[in-house]
């Protein structure tokens, strides 16, 4: 971010960063969220499954939010602090931000539909969601004065109003459309609380999100076992705090709110990728960010592997443009057989290569501490900004920072 707002360096404030696991991703990540929270930019930590983030969150006075089985929920169709800015706002404001709402809400829908499936929703399904989710929000506004749930969504497809049948294309019959909405209804009901992702994000919001401060979402409750309860808990909490730093710009554009600067991190990105054919579409436009916003982001993951390892061509197409629209793109060691990939997005001389190979080589025992010896690639990293030469650096801790980089904390006497 200092890169792009002070001296031009960057395109985009956003960086991809990924390395093996145990070079310290997460460690150099931590020291530019509390770099950057010095200077007044808030480091929004969405989705920590770790946790990684938490201890540093809590030590810079920031909020952290549980979420998982027996924790807290997320109601997907919550919109937070948008419903809020939206009530303050006028005119054009109010109908951009209210749109924004609308697709934002689709958008999660049909991501937890896809995570469930392993396949994205139709074109008549989606079609169908958005016609539903509008007789659902006039009913709403009706004077309920509750925010609606899945639940709701699912009754208003049961109840068969005029408006979703029209889109469904029933042609006038009931036993028609009851056909056409079944497999949806089915996937619906599936995310109520008996299904596979357990109701996490189908009750109410257990805490909300506040836009003055660093945040954490965290979800390290959930077992990696439960790779699609993960997926699911990311890609919810992505979209949350997206459209919460949208309601904050929003309100900041008509002089309601100041002006705030955020850093966006999304850590382990390969889990919502592989979660389900499509779903990396959901992503591409969560982080299509216009450098107007504000917002600075940071994309982590293990390997450009995880990447390519998606089903299909066009996945795997547009999630190497993760890598190719960063502003900066940091690496920690890799294996050898990373390299032809990596080079065909980053350009890389031999040497370089020879560098981030080395790093990742495994750690010796140190026979004279009877333990494992550190590995020679912890905390190196070799910054990467287009074709310009890669700057090689060391990240070093303070004492300072020490309690807050502890992640194992279990193994500790």
């Amino acid at each position: 971010m200092s890169w792009f707002m002070r001296r031009g360096l960057l395109a985009n404030p956003s960086m991809f960063l990924l390395g093996r696991p145990g070079l310290g991703k997460s460690t150099v990540v931590r020291r530019m969220a509390l770099g950057l929270s010095g200077y007044g930019v808030h480091p929004l930590i969405f989705g920590d499954l770790k946790p990684d983030y938490v201890d540093l969150i809590k030590a810079i006075g920031g909020q952290v939010i549980s979420l998982g089985r027996g924790r807290g929920s997320l109601n997907v169709l919550d919109p937070g602090e948008s419903i809020r800015a939206a009530a303050r706002l006028t005119g054009d404001a109010r109908s951009r931000l209210l749109a924004d709402i609308h697709g934002r809400r689709l958008h999660m829908v049909s991501a937890l539909v896809t995570i469930l499936r392993s396949a994205p929703p139709t074109d008549r399904e989606e079609t169908i969601l958005s016609a539903a989710l509008n007789v659902l929000d006039d009913r709403h506004d009706s004077g309920t004065g509750r925010i609606p749930v899945l639940g709701d969504l699912v009754h208003v497809i049961k109840d068969a109003p005029d408006a979703v049948r029209a889109v469904a294309l029933d042609r006038g019959d009931i036993n028609r459309y009851w056909d056409i909405t079944e497999n949806l209804e089915a996937s619906l009901t599936a995310l109520l609380g008996d299904g596979r992702l357990g109701g996490t994000f189908a009750r109410p919001t257990t805490e909300a999100m506040k836009l003055d401060r660093p945040v954490c979402f965290d979800v390290s409750g959930i077992d990696d076992s439960d790779a699609l309860l993960q997926a699911a808990a990311l890609l919810s909490c992505w979209s949350y705090g997206f459209g919460a730093v949208s309601a904050a710009h929003a309100l900041a554009d008509a002089g309601l709110e100041p002006q705030r600067n955020y850093f966006l991190v999304m850590d382990e990105l390969w889990r919502v990728l592989q979660a389900g054919r499509g779903l990396v579409d959901r992503v591409n436009a969560l982080t299509r960010l216009d450098r107007q916003r504000g917002v600075g982001l940071a994309m982590i993951t293990h390997s450009i592997d995880d990447l390519l390892a998606l089903p299909t061509e066009a996945d795997r197409t547009k999630a190497k443009g993760f890598i190719e629209r960063a502003g900066m793109v940091i690496c920690a060691g890799l294996p050898p057989a990373e390299m032809p990939q990596l080079a065909q997005v980053v350009e890389l001389t031999e040497a370089e290569k020879r560098l981030l190979v080395d790093w990742s080589t495994p750690p010796a025992w140190d026979g004279a501490n009877g333990r494992r010896a550190d590995p020679p690639g912890l905390g190196n990293f070799l910054i990467k900004v287009g074709s310009r030469p890669g700057i090689p650096l060391h990240v070093d801790l303070t004492a300072a920072e020490l309690e807050v980089n502890n992640t194992n904390k279990r193994w500790n006497k």
